[in-house]
């Protein structure tokens, strides 16, 4: 179970790092739920996925990242959900 959760923090981290990569492929998607500042958004949310992607890959971490991308994961969800 380590390697697979470690596998989808990497994953998850390499999604936030990919925001600063190429931002402008994540506008479409972002400009729904963050129609304000839409660039600044994905930047943010970008950070904040690599925070939690390198949390649950960690495994002292683990624990704490699992439960900020359920966090994460809902307010995302009630943003799109508002919109």
């Amino acid at each position: 179970m380590s390697r697979r959760t470690r596998l989808l923090g990497l994953a998850v981290a390499g999604t936030g790092a990919a925001h600063f990569v190429a931002p402008k492929a994540f506008e479409p998607i972002s400009r729904r739920p963050f129609p304000d500042d839409t660039r600044r958004w994905v930047l943010r949310n970008g950070a904040t996925e690599v925070a939690i992607g390198l949390a649950i890959a960690g495994p002292r971490t683990r624990a704490l990242g699992i439960a900020a991308l359920a966090c994460y994961a809902t307010w995302l969800a009630t943003r799109f959900a508002a919109r």
